[in-house]
């Protein structure tokens, strides 16, 4: 039998149900606090603290250090897709939205518990090394349109020239470190034969280049098991629909609590993708004419890439234009209407 502690897991903190005192505490996100709450449990559990199983929602780098503890530790682990941990709490009722009742939440879950949910995680060195890559390349995109930003203010008001200059010389420098850091992530993708087939099928779609291709590459093997429902999720392109509450006449919307790398990743693609690929324009184009915002229509379309890449990396293939075309009742657009790619 296992003893199942709920952890609810966030950027500085685990809120952490423990079952056998009924007790939830607080502990920081870090090496020394988790240390901290294991020997709590020792003493709690004593000879049963093999049996314990850790629950929680892997949740990018905020659960990376936990999963990692486990793996050293050797303690066992059910972790949960946050989009079956979110049914489950609307099956319980549970309508407030706090850390506490999260924790015990993802305690009860343990019920969904099948066989074989419950492992010592596996550190997929690749995996980690590539997830470390596409946050340091993210960082330095940011930094660089954070200057680029600070640089046209200058300049449309004839600021500094030396700062200009030298705003000048760091964007181009993080230019050469993003062109560095990208050259390093295709070089890894390739070392691995597996990785390097499914990457090049999966830039076989229109409009998916490397830079997104290795972001899709990452999501995939970060969570291998996760469906089509769970990955959409898991990108925090899934909508959330207002059910109660005074804004209940509000729009549906993306939850955008997935790692927001995998979106800010295929923006680019997306846009690339609605001018160039015939099929993703036509889901765009339908949109539209059905009243949806450009946002809209376009976030969908980001999804609809999404899916057909996975498809893609799961059957290891390229993009088979006919067998699309029958697969969704492909109608050619009339000529007066196509768009010039």
């Amino acid at each position: 039998m296992y003893n199942f502690i709920g952890i609810d897991v966030a950027k500085a903190t685990l809120q952490v149900y423990i079952s056998i005192k009924d007790e939830n505490i607080s502990i920081g996100n870090n090496k020394k606090s988790i240390n901290a709450l294991y020997s709590k449990l020792k003493k709690y559990y004593k000879k049963e603290i093999e049996k314990i199983v850790f629950i929680f929602e892997p949740t990018g780098p905020y659960s990376s250090l936990l999963k990692h503890f486990c793996a050293d530790k050797k303690i066992l682990a059910f972790m949960v897709n946050p989009r079956q941990s979110a049914n489950f709490a609307k099956a319980l009722d549970n309508r407030s939205k706090t850390d506490i009742i999260d924790a015990k939440m993802l305690y009860l879950f343990h019920v969904m518990a099948k066989v074989g949910d419950i492992v010592i995680p596996r550190i997929d060195e690749l995996q980690e090394t590539l997830g470390e890559m596409l946050s340091y390349f993210k960082l330095l995109i940011k930094q660089r349109n954070s200057f680029s930003n600070h640089l046209e203010s200058l300049e449309s008001k004839g600021g500094s020239s030396y700062i200009v200059k030298q705003l000048k010389k760091e964007i181009k420098q993080l230019k050469l470190q993003e062109e560095n850091i990208l050259e390093e992530m295709l070089k890894l993708i390739k070392s691995d034969t597996y990785l390097y087939e499914r990457f090049e099928n999966i830039k076989s779609f229109k409009g998916i280049g490397d830079r997104a291709g290795i972001a899709l590459i990452h999501l995939f093997i970060t969570y291998p098991e996760a469906n089509r429902q769970e990955l959409t999720a898991l990108s925090g392109l899934d909508a959330i629909e207002i059910t109660s509450g005074s804004s209940i006449q509000r729009k549906s919307r993306i939850s955008k609590k997935g790692s927001a790398i995998y979106r800010s990743m295929l923006f680019m693609p997306v846009l690339s993708a609605i001018r160039s690929n015939k099929y993703m324009q036509a889901v765009y184009d339908r949109l539209k004419e059905n009243g949806k915002h450009s946002t809209v229509a376009q976030i969908a379309v980001m999804r609809k890439m999404l899916l057909i890449a996975h498809s893609l990396f799961k059957n290891n293939s390229a993009f088979d234009n006919e067998l699309y075309e029958k697969r969704v009742s492909w109608k050619k657009p009339e000529a007066n209407s196509e768009k010039v790619a």
